[in-house]
């Protein structure tokens, strides 16, 4: 069976970006759903099960350019008191409509801390390795609902 919309599938995969390995495992997704990067689900589209590929997604097409604009220096007073805010240390935030917005605490100097709202990984190319283990039919559930359900069911 291809992979096309709304069809599960279950991928097996490796991430490398500058060839270090960032992320491994297995996961079923419901294509065409936007489940997955854009470049990504591209290069899925109409594989077969079984099938093992190389996949190069430019960072247009992954988490897209790095915005300068994104880096921010706030009030450390920001945080929450008991809080360790240092370098790496990554928060989440709150958009107006009140939709999560992760950040990641550039730098702390005295009261100001910066932080970086791009994704860790916005400006970079990614390297798949990828294997398709399963493709079969969506259940009028999962299209309805616009995910897989595991196991049969509903949630």
């Amino acid at each position: 069976m291809k992979v096309e919309q709304d069809k599960v599938v279950t991928i097996r995969y490796t991430l490398q970006v500058e060839g270090e390995v960032l992320d491994r495992g297995e996961l079923s997704y419901l294509h065409g759903h936007g489940h997955l990067i854009r470049g990504l689900e591209e290069e899925l589209e109409g594989r077969q099960e079984g099938e093992r590929f190389q996949a190069h997604v430019p960072a247009e097409k992954a988490y897209g350019p790095r915005d300068p604009e994104g880096v921010q220096v706030v009030p450390l007073s920001a945080f929450p008191e008991d809080a360790e805010v240092a370098p790496g240390a990554q928060f989440y935030a709150q958009d107006m409509e009140g939709n999560p917005i992760p950040l990641t605490v550039v730098e702390v100097q005295g009261e100001e801390v910066t932080v970086d709202f791009n994704h860790p990984l916005a400006g970079r190319d990614l390297e798949f390795e990828v294997q398709v283990l399963k493709v079969r039919e969506a259940t009028p559930e999962e299209i309805l609902h616009g995910h897989v359900h595991e196991g049969g069911s509903a949630h």
